[in-house]
């Protein structure tokens, strides 16, 4: 199991560095529209290693808003809020039509979602003993 977690640690802080880099240096649209994509990597990398890190605890969760729930209760993280909105703006990302949405989706991930996911992968690494 613990191999397991290590794996999804470090191939989450793989993906989150580069949409880190990504958020730093998009300058036009395509750029931006580049992170949106490492965005959505980077989210499904995330919530999979927190369902890796549940199983761990004990707790089967299947969806993404099943596992954001499961870890908010466990206190992984104190805002619910913002990772719910991360799954609706992940959701979305697949249908976006109009530049509006996909920069205000943009705006969110650099501003808060990077933060976000890499305040709760640091809790989780630290988990790994």
């Amino acid at each position: 199991m613990k191999d397991e977690l290590e794996y999804s640690i470090v191939r989450l802080e793989n993906a989150l560095s580069q949409l880190k880099s990504g958020c730093e240096k998009a300058q036009d649209e395509l750029e931006e529209d580049g992170v949106i994509q490492r965005f959505e990597f980077t989210f499904e990398l995330f919530w999979k290693t927190l369902k890796v890190f549940l199983r761990k605890e004990g707790i089967e969760a299947r969806t993404p808003r099943d596992v954001f729930k499961e870890a908010f209760k466990l206190e992984w993280f104190d805002v619910e809020e913002i990772f719910l909105n991360m799954l609706e703006d992940r959701n979305k990302t697949s249908h976006i039509y109009d530049n509006k949405t996909s920069r205000e989706i943009f705006e969110r991930v650099k501003e808060y979602y990077v933060f976000a996911i890499e305040k709760v992968t640091i809790q989780l690494k630290s988990k790994i003993a």
